[in-house]
C-alpha cells in the first residue's frame, strides 16, 4: 500500500477520526517506511541465502574433486602393487624353472635318477608354490585393504559434504511484511497519544 492509500484507510476506519492529519500523514509514512524496510531485509536476506547456495555449491564440487583425487592416487598405487606382485611371480617362475633344469641335468651328470630326482622336483616346485601363493595372498590383502580405505574415502567426504550442505534459511516474507507494518502502527499509536 502507498502512504496515501494507507492514511485514507486509517482515516476511514475511525481509527483517527479525531487525529488529524498530520497524525494520519506521519502514519503512513512511517507504515510505508518500515514495509520498505522489511521490503529491504527480504532482498538482503534472499541474496544471503543466493549466496550460501553458490558457496555450497562450490564446496560441494571442490570436495566432490578432491575424493575423486584421492580415490585415484589410491587406484594407481594398487595398480603399482600389483604390477610389482607380477613382476615377482615371473622371476620367481623363471628361477624355479632354472633352478629344476640346473637340478635335473647335475642328477643326470652325477648319475643319479628315479625317486630322489623327482623329490628334488617336487620339492622345488614346493618352494615356488609357497612363495606364489604368499604373493598372490599378500596382494589380496592390500586389495581388500583398498577396498576399505576407498570406502573409508567415500564415507569421510559423504560426512564433509553433510556439514557443507546445511539446510538455508529462507527469506521471511509474511513476518517481514507483518513487522513493517507493526513498525508502522506502533508510529501510529505513539504520534497519537503524543497529540492526546
Amino acid at each position: 500500500m502507498c502512504p496515501v492509500t494507507i492514511g485514507g484507510a486509517l482515516l476511514s476506519a475511525g481509527i483517527g477520526g479525531s487525529a488529524s492529519a498530520g497524525v494520519v500523514g506521519m502514519t503512513a509514512i512511517s507504515t510505508a517506511m518500515g514495509v520498505g524496510t522489511s521490503v529491504l531485509s527480504i532482498q538482503g536476506q534472499k541474496q544471503q541465502a543466493k549466496a550460501q547456495a553458490q558457496a555450497q555449491a562450490n564446496q560441494t564440487k571442490a570436495e566432490q574433486q578432491r575424493l575423486l583425487q584421492q580415490q585415484s592416487a589410491e587406484r594407481i598405487n594398487q595398480r603399482f602393487q600389483e604390477e610389482q606382485v607380477a613382476n615377482q611371480l615371473q622371476k620367481s617362475s623363471i628361477k624355479a624353472m632354472e633352478a629344476r633344469a640346473t637340478a635335473r641335468v647335475s642328477a643326470g651328470e652325477s648319475g643319479v635318477s628315479g625317486i630322489s630326482v623327482d623329490s628334488l622336483m617336487n620339492d622345488l616346485t614346493r618352494k615356488q608354490a609357497v612363495y606364489n601363493f604368499g604373493l598372490t595372498r599378500q596382494l589380496e590383502q592390500g586389495n581388500i585393504a583398498t577396498d576399505l580405505r576407498m570406502q573409508d574415502f567415500s564415507q569421510g567426504s559423504y560426512q564433509r559434504q553433510l556439514s557443507i550442505n546445511q539446510p538455508i534459511k529462507q527469506p521471511d516474507y509474511l513476518g517481514g511484511l507483518l513487522s513493517g507494518a507493526t513498525t508502522g502502527l506502533n508510529a501510529y499509536g505513539t504520534l497519537s497519544s503524543i497529540e492526546n
